[in-house]
């Protein structure tokens, strides 16, 4: 009895085995046709102003200031930009280059064009030169020449709201012609 379903089983495997397979050959064709509308839409970046660079300020050996601003609207673009030089940047300059010369009493004349240092200079006990004359006699000079003295007047320098406030005036300016 054993013997019977495993004779079963082999007559079974081997009609499976001896099928062959089964193949399909067909080929479609097709035809499509269509109408419509085509609408392309391009997107393209929109206007802009670009600033100019100004560097003024990374040199080491320039006292100028580089202020730039641009302003763009769908119709127009406006980029403007400018330098300004720092003179408190160029006193200083000027000062310690006399005095690595070794001309310190010039290097001292010419800090004293600032009247924060002049009057600094004056509290210390240590009045600016006066025309090469240091010291009391100095004083003494500048006591006697009242118009000689640093004034606030004088100090024309870089003033940022100033000039921000200028470029701020142009940029509204032109944003009401648009």
């Amino acid at each position: 009895m054993i013997k019977r379903p495993l004779l079963l089983a082999t007559l079974i495997s081997f009609n499976v085995l001896a099928l062959d397979p089964i193949i399909t050959d067909s080929t479609t064709n097709s035809t499509v046709h269509s109408t419509g509308d085509v609408t392309t839409t391009v997107k393209s970046p929109p206007p802009s102003a670009i600033s100019p660079t100004f560097s003024g300020g990374n040199n080491s050996d320039s006292c100028t200031v580089g202020v730039a601003g641009a302003v763009q609207t769908q119709i127009l673009g406006i980029s403007a930009g400018t330098t300004t030089r720092d003179l408190n940047c160029e006193r200083l300059k000027n000062a310690k280059t006399l005095y690595d010369m070794g001309m310190k009493v010039a290097a001292v004349s010419v800090l004293c064009q600032d009247v924060r240092v002049f009057d600094a200079m004056l509290m210390a006990g240590t009045p600016c030169p006066y025309n090469g004359i240091i010291g009391t006699d100095a004083r003494i000079a500048w006591q006697n020449d009242e118009d000689a003295k640093p004034s606030e007047e004088e100090e024309k320098g870089y003033d940022p709201l100033e000039l921000l406030t200028g470029v701020g005036s142009t940029v509204l300016g032109l944003l009401f012609l648009l």
